[in-house]
């Protein structure tokens, strides 16, 4: 049996599989919905910096300062004087990614079972907030409206609108005339669901405090820390990333599959570098989002190297798929790569594909503990330029360079593969094998 053959029956085992999962409809809720907060944290995140500048004041020393460094100092003087102010914006947005996550999962979700999505958001908002907060002396107890939620905000994202689903299902509805205006039908047929929602979540939480001490989110989350901690370390993180890897070679949107888990797992950590970044502490975090970036860094594979080679490439398809793939390699879009060149069912090109990411986050994991980079601490926009993500989870051009010798390393690592591809293609144009 040829390799060939080998490989398209094992496309043929995976790829219904695969497929199935890509577009379940509750891993695409928690895709959608994590993007509903997006914006938020983004925006957000740069009150955080606005509220801490870059400067020591320990080291500072007015009468020896050039302009730049005055100038900073006296930015920071302001920021101190006004922290609480100036972090009011972060604070309701990337504080609050839980809440505004829970809402974009159930409407997502809700959407994809064409219920009414808005309703769903709004009762899952309730539901989650009911489960995560208390209020003590009028002050509402946020431990669990930020990062340190949003695993919280999934399961309630999800449940709250399967819970109203059944409602819908079995046509547990008062049926209304005509003329009733279709708002009030709606305000009038969400009451039940919301209340049954309410009695669930929050009479799950009473049971929870009385029986087991805590409230349900914080039983949950000692409960999933095992496997965020196995995730959230390098080798998981890097085992999952290498899953993607792997289906893609088959001609399976793998980044999509996997991204539920690297993308969640991203902010979360990032929410919890932010924390401490405005505490003033050192940030722990190294599985952060700037890591997910690292991994998908010019495209599934790290691939920008290999477009790189391709441009200067003897064979002149080559050279052309290459040109076209430099400007979307540049902001992680590698389709034209992959199934141009192709990658897909290649064996030469599947094994530098699969190495270069594990060689990057390595890389990145060792810089980010040894403080030649600086840990991700910002929510950057997704399909930047990598160059641009690389400034902006930080604010640290020593992460601008660093991920630029990173593609520099991606060269060497695909050049002796794509020298075997190069002169494959050679032969085959010689012999006249299209």
């Amino acid at each position: 049996m040829s390799k060939k053959n080998f490989l398209e029956k094992l496309n043929d085992i995976l790829s219904p599989f695969a497929y199935k999962l890509a577009n379940q409809r509750h891993l695409k809720a928690i895709s959608s919905g994590m993007f509903f907060s997006l914006p938020f944290m983004v925006i957000g995140a740069f009150f955080l910096i606005i509220a801490n500048p870059p400067i020591n004041m320990d080291n500072f020393d007015f009468n020896n300062a050039n302009f730049l460094l005055k100038f900073l100092a006296l930015w920071k003087n302001w920021a101190v004087q006004n922290y609480d102010a100036i972090t009011l914006p972060y604070n309701l947005t990337f504080g609050l990614i839980g809440i505004l996550s829970v809402f974009g999962i159930a409407y997502s979700l809700a959407k994809n079972y064409k219920l009414d999505a808005a309703t769903n958001g709004l009762i899952s908002i309730v539901s989650y907030l009911l489960v995560c907060t208390k209020v003590v002396e009028g002050k509402i107890d946020t431990e669990f409206l930020g990062s340190n939620g949003l695993f919280i905000a999934i399961i309630i994202g999800l449940i709250s609108v399967e819970l109203t689903r059944l409602f819908e299902k079995n046509n547990f509805k008062i049926k209304l005339p005509d003329t009733v205006p279709p708002m009030v039908s709606n305000f009038i047929n969400s009451l039940l669901p919301l209340l049954v929602n309410i009695i669930i979540f929050y009479g799950t939480n009473l049971l929870f405090i009385s029986y087991l001490g805590d409230k349900f989110p914080a039983i949950v989350m000692k409960i999933l820390t095992p496997g965020i901690n196995v995730a959230g370390s390098i080798w998981g993180f890097i085992i999952i990333v290498t899953i993607g890897q792997l289906l893609w070679l088959f001609g399976i949107n793998g980044s999509s599959i996997i991204f539920p888990i690297v993308f969640t797992l991203g902010i979360a950590q990032t929410g919890l570098n932010a924390e401490q970044f405005s505490n003033g502490e050192v940030m722990t975090h190294a599985m952060n989002l700037q890591m997910f970036r690292i991994a998908v860094l010019g495209g599934a594979g790290n691939t920008l190297g290999l477009v790189l080679l391709m441009m200067k490439s003897k064979v002149p398809q080559y050279r052309t798929i290459g040109k076209l793939s430099l400007i979307p390699g540049i902001c992680s879009i590698n389709e034209p790569v992959i199934f141009g060149l192709p990658i897909v069912f290649n064996p030469i090109l599947g094994i530098p594909f699969i190495l270069t990411p594990i060689v990057s986050l390595l890389l990145t994991y060792v810089a980010e503990n040894l403080n030649i980079i600086s840990n991700g601490y910002l929510v950057d926009p997704s399909f930047t330029p990598f160059f641009a993500q690389a400034y902006l989870s930080s604010f640290d051009w020593r992460n601008v360079i660093f991920t630029l010798v990173l593609v520099v390393i991606s060269v060497f690592i695909y050049y002796p593969f794509f020298k075997i591809q190069e002169k494959n293609q050679i032969l085959l144009d010689k012999n006249g094998v299209k």
